[in-house]
């Protein structure tokens, strides 16, 4: 497997990536009652937890901030408080997308997501992953 690394040219390798008090939040809530709250050892700064649940990636129009009626569903594969793993079928065109997620209480929460790097699986899937950018309205259920 061959991994496909995103570059940021703002971004120093060593810098620690910011960490939003909102996405904090809004992930805890994600994982209240989806996750179990044991512990795992874990090598990186930030926890990671198991995600098996569906979440839609929505395509972001020409000016980078408005989402559009294009979107897929992934299948996560962890989340932590700074972003979120995942598996797809397709390769994905955009870097910049938004990653809406349920939570057990059947509200919809979501998060402009960085994708930093994807590799193709050998069982012929992609593996990606990325940074949560801020959390935005989802654009799935907006208020009538």
């Amino acid at each position: 497997m061959k991994a496909i690394g995103f570059q940021d040219p703002l971004a120093s390798p060593l810098q620690a990536w910011p960490s939003d008090p909102q996405i904090r939040t809004q992930v805890a809530h994600l994982l209240d009652g989806l996750v179990s709250q044991e512990h795992w050892p874990e090598r990186r700064q930030e926890q990671r937890y198991p995600f098996p649940y569906l979440v839609q990636l929505t395509r972001l129009a020409a000016d980078g901030l408005s989402p559009t009626d294009q979107s897929i569903v992934v299948v996560g594969k962890h989340i932590s408080a700074v972003g979120f793993g995942f598996y797809h079928f397709h390769p994905l065109a955009d870097r910049r997308m938004i990653a809406s997620f349920e939570t057990a209480s059947g509200q919809w929460i979501a998060f402009l997501l960085d994708i930093r790097w994807c590799r193709f699986t050998e069982h012929g899937w992609y593996e990606s992953g990325g940074r949560f950018l801020r959390a935005v309205p989802c654009p799935l259920h907006r208020p009538e």
